[in-house]
């Protein structure tokens, strides 16, 4: 859920994604096991979540994936 109203916030792929985005600027272009990784060094989130989270994040047009099939930030 983006904004739940039955959950804590903090269980959102709003709040979530915003991890997934920080990391992202650290670094522009990760592979998709890295990207998870090092964002569940900030938040602690189950795969699903992060994979729910890059689908908003692309659906946002703010990430994307490259020919060679990592994320990527996009400018």
């Amino acid at each position: 859920m983006l904004l739940p109203d039955n959950i804590h916030p903090e269980d959102s792929v709003y709040y979530n994604g915003s991890f997934v985005l920080k990391v992202i600027h650290a670094k522009p272009i990760q592979d998709i096991l890295e990207l998870y990784k090092e964002t569940r060094n900030f938040k602690e989130m189950t795969f699903p979540v992060f994979l729910l989270c890059l689908d908003w994040l692309y659906l946002l047009n703010l990430v994307k994936l490259n020919p060679l099939g990592k994320i990527e930030l996009c400018s």
